[in-house]
């Protein structure tokens, strides 16, 4: 068994039925899933960029709205796949028992996770369309180098529910997920460069918000939709994608050891 528990995930696509079966059910709240998600980067998006735009006019030569818009958006895709990944997750797997029902299918629990982590990929992918066409609207993207932001929004979706599945499979309650967002996420938004240049901060906080997958989102984005070219895309990337495989792996190792002990 134990060697089983810390086996490689095994992949095939058998997770469609599952990630389907969750579109399905988000579909029924369509408009209230979407309004929730993209409420609070849009009011800080408004509140921050008219607001404290009106006095901080520019920041590195751009318009301040457009300096928090092309980082706001990074910010919505983090909180969005996290929430999925860990709510609605936890109450698929604990409350409602759905997992407990499609293990029972012709499915491995590997296949179940892999569902779990794209769908809130796509989920948060969906909520980042939105803000997009909101900053398209306020002008702020409209460059040809837009269009490569699409698969960077999934990539970054996929990394932050792959990290959320780990604290998933820990949680005994909702309440283990306040931890989570206050004392990792939180922190995050404001050493990532969303708000203000990581260069504002002391250096030993620089060195460290170069390691963040936050950072790393903010540094690919907002140059695209600010129409120019990032100037790490290989390390950002790199980065985005080893917390996406380790923390997927790390979810994997200990949903089985929780499940199938």
């Amino acid at each position: 068994m134990s060697s089983s528990i810390y086996a490689l995930p095994s992949f095939s696509l058998r997770f469609r039925p599952v990630w389907q079966r969750n579109f399905l059910v988000w579909k029924k709240l369509l408009i209230a899933s979407i309004l929730g998600n993209i409420a609070d980067p849009l009011i800080t998006l408004l509140a921050f960029g008219y607001g404290l735009g009106g006095l901080l006019k520019q920041i590195e030569g751009i318009p301040y709205i457009n300096y928090l818009g092309s980082g706001s958006i990074c910010m919505s895709i983090m909180m969005a796949a996290s929430f999925e990944a860990l709510y609605s997750a936890f109450s698929r797997m604990h409350v409602q028992k759905s997992w407990d029902a499609l293990l029972n299918a012709p499915l491995a629990l590997d296949d179940i996770l892999l569902a779990e982590m794209l769908w809130a990929a796509s989920k948060a992918l969906f909520s980042g369309l939105v803000i997009l066409v909101v900053l398209l609207f306020l002008g702020i993207g409209l460059n040809l180098h837009t269009v490569l932001v699409l698969p960077l929004l999934f990539i970054i979706g996929m990394t932050f529910a792959s990290m959320g599945l780990v604290i998933n499979a820990l949680a005994r309650g909702y309440d283990f997920f306040t931890f989570y967002f206050t004392m990792v996420l939180t922190p995050m938004v404001f050493l990532s460069g969303v708000y203000y240049p990581v260069a504002q901060l002391p250096e030993w906080l620089q060195l460290f918000s170069r390691i963040l997958p936050l950072g790393a989102a903010v540094s690919l984005i907002r140059p695209l939709i600010l129409g120019a070219w990032p100037q790490t895309p290989l390390h950002d990337l790199a980065l985005l994608l080893a917390y996406s495989i380790a923390g997927f792996y790390l979810a994997t190792l200990l949903t089985r050891r929780r499940l199938l002990k």
